[in-house]
């Protein structure tokens, strides 16, 4: 739910704007949901708000976050419950019991609570986003394929964005006709003194809409472009003869904020290798011993690709909001 107010607070918009954001909200969640899950032969499945901690299924995210944490006495005074900070291995799991084939996937209206995470314009400790996780064959874990899967998520995200200026009038679509890929390396290499989240800006001012690939692994300057867990995208495996990485991060340029926004993260999904590689490269490799981990080393889950789209993140774009309190009810 969302409802464009500053904690409880007087909000800022009056009656008559809260009322048009909100039905703009309803209908432009209803109609991606609808296009992706088609785009991509997803089917909606219930998904869990909190999980048994110790079980290595909830997302560390960089490693360093801290999830939220509680008891239920009547299900155990001595297991500590998490609330989820993403789906991302949940998902995968799930794969398997609801016994999807290659090809056919699912997706989730995700909620999750980041307690550590900076607040600001784009950010908010309440995180709502479109989870989805596809099988796939061990063949098709290839750059080419994500590449393909991301035209495909980004074609979804135009047609919302059309829809909505053809229904609402309100704004006009701005997204290029196709989204560029490039390599963090080659970004590192075209913007050396800049940093990360500078090089993001001045390539997605350039092209409008980007895929950034390989995120997680270090560059030549020995930093990576960004954290990721070790333990849900590949970011070690190589996707070219310069580059390796088979993830990465789906950015657009925003038009009021003027800077690069992102939209999505995703990728290929670990296999035995790059799993045991990618816990050696953390010092994670107590990791293994976990239910999600040891399943997955002993084979028990499938090759996957998956992510997750920000919904409010998705909204202040189409809607040109400035700010995540605009389209989002939480404390800021």
């Amino acid at each position: 739910m969302s409802l464009s107010v500053i904690s409880c607070s007087k909000s800022p918009f009056s009656a008559v704007e809260l009322k048009k954001t909100e039905k703009q909200i309803h209908f432009l969640k209803t109609f991606f949901a609808e296009t992706l899950a088609e785009t991509l032969h997803l089917s909606k499945v219930s998904s869990p708000l909190f999980v048994e901690a110790g079980t290595g299924i909830n997302d560390d995210l960089n490693g360093v976050e801290a999830p939220a944490s509680f008891y239920i006495p009547e299900y155990s005074p001595t297991k500590r419950i998490e609330v989820v900070q993403s789906l991302a291995k949940w998902k995968r799991m799930m794969l398997k019991h609801y016994e999807f084939s290659v090809g056919e996937g699912l997706y989730t209206d995700m909620r999750a609570i980041r307690p550590q995470d900076v607040i600001d314009a784009t950010h908010s400790a309440y995180v709502d986003q479109w989870d989805w996780e596809l099988c796939i064959a061990k063949e098709q874990r290839t750059l080419a394929f994500l590449k393909e899967t991301v035209k495909k998520i980004y074609t979804s995200i135009k047609q919302t964005e059309a829809r909505f200026a053809a229904v609402f009038q309100d704004t006009k679509p701005i997204l290029p006709e196709e989204i560029t890929f490039i390599h963090t390396e080659e970004l590192e290499e075209m913007y050396p003194t800049l940093s990360a989240k500078q090089r993001e800006h001045e390539i997605c001012k350039k092209h409008g809409a980007v895929f950034l690939i390989g995120i997680g692994g270090a560059l030549k300057s020995g930093l990576p472009h960004d954290g990721r867990a070790p333990d849900y995208d590949d970011w070690t495996t190589p996707s070219t003869e310069k580059f390796k990485g088979l993830n990465g991060d789906i950015l657009v340029w925003h038009p009021v904020l003027e800077t690069a926004f992102e939209l999505s993260s995703m990728g290929i999904r670990v296999d035995i290798e790059a799993l045991q590689k990618q816990l050696k490269i953390t010092g994670q490799e107590e990791r293994s011993k976990l239910l999600f981990h040891s399943m997955l080393l002993q084979g028990e889950l499938p090759f996957s690709l998956g992510g997750g789209i920000g919904q409010s993140r998705l909204m202040m774009f189409l809607l040109r909001k400035s700010h995540i309190s605009q389209v989002q009810a939480a404390v800021f």
